[in-house]
């Protein structure tokens, strides 16, 4: 999930604000969205809610 949504992040496919509720999904299913520090990989800034 972290490859793809780097990518479609970089393509300008993604927003910051989606990629938010990917760490929501992931806090709620561990494994299904990202972490924290892969937003922070993402998008060059740190993850806040």
């Amino acid at each position: 999930m972290y490859e793809k949504l780097k990518n479609q992040y970089e393509q300008g496919f993604v927003t910051k604000d989606t990629l938010k509720t990917w760490v929501k999904i992931n806090a709620l299913k561990r494994g299904r969205g990202i972490t924290k520090a892969q937003y922070k990989e993402i998008t060059g800034e740190t993850y806040t809610a």
